[in-house]
């Protein structure tokens, strides 16, 4: 975990070079700016979880037989309603939990303390972080098959917006293909496509010769699920950034990453040769 959290560190440097004192003041409103964003969230939610002061739609008229169905159908009305919201309600948690917990590692960062001693954040709201089917660690194996459905339900209209975006990207319109994607993860936080979705907005920015904007995607990726199957590739791709970007030291640590995490995966072998075109000792 430490060693993660100094290569985080290492990239977000690198990504973020050369560091004025003007550069740290911007980093600092930007972190105000993203912890008000957190704080209008959990307000929209509260108001969510507020009353109403409708009684619904249930209709105790008529005979026995006609007061049972209708009992029947307010029920699984309210028990599906009960469901979407009990799923939204952990993506908000896991997303803002994995929010804050980057804010206190920048804040420490930029305060020069040691981000090794962070300890684990607590669980936006209390309570124990809701568990993704997707967060099991993966097996030393080729994990950048990206076209596996997520094993988690979608909300209304996220897989078609995360399909427009790949259909922008087949057809080469990189530019098209990184708003959408920029979007899909501003609308949909959380969603389990969210680690793909930042490794192909990568690949469309790297595509269209913006390297850095692409380092940080990649970053963002293998941060949205650092045990995922896009890992292993969100990973080697930013390393490779890094080098193309001049930051050597740190893409070696990087590349050297992806061979220790990811043995045996293909993003491991190609981070090897990677190594050896950067002369990395």
């Amino acid at each position: 975990m430490h060693r993660i959290a100094v290569l985080i560190l290492t990239a977000t440097l690198a990504l973020s070079a050369p560091a004025h004192a003007q550069d740290k003041t911007e980093t600092l409103a930007d972190i105000r700016q993203e912890l008000s964003v957190l704080y209008v969230e959990l307000q929209k939610l509260k108001r969510e979880l507020s009353t109403t002061g409708s009684a619904g739609q249930l209709n105790i008229s008529g005979s026995v037989l006609d007061r049972v169905g209708s009992i029947e159908s307010e029920l699984q009305r309210l028990t599906a309603r009960s469901e979407e919201m009990q799923l939204r309600i952990d993506r908000v948690v896991t997303d803002g939990t994995n929010r804050v917990g980057d804010l206190e590692f920048r804040l420490v960062e930029l305060e020069g303390g040691d981000t090794s001693k962070l300890g684990e954040t607590s669980t936006l709201g209390g309570g124990d972080m809701p568990q993704s089917n997707g967060a099991s660690m993966i097996q030393p194996t080729d994990t950048t098959d990206t076209t596996a459905a997520p094993s988690e339900p979608l909300a209304v209209g996220e897989k078609a917006d995360f399909d427009a975006a790949e259909a922008a990207m087949t057809a080469g319109d990189n530019a098209d293909a990184a708003q959408k994607y920029a979007s899909f993860v501003a609308t949909y936080p959380g969603s389990p496509l969210a680690a793909r979705a930042y490794l192909a907005r990568g690949k469309a920015l790297e595509a269209g010769g913006d390297m850095k904007q692409a380092a940080k995607s990649y970053l963002d990726g293998f941060s949205a699920d650092k045990a995922g199957p896009e890992a292993p590739e969100a990973l080697f791709r930013l390393g490779r950034a890094l080098g193309q970007l001049g930051q050597r030291e740190a893409a070696c640590q990087t590349l050297s990453e992806v061979e220790t995490r990811f043995a045996g995966s293909a993003p491991a072998n190609e981070a090897r040769s990677e190594m050896q075109t950067l002369a990395c000792q």
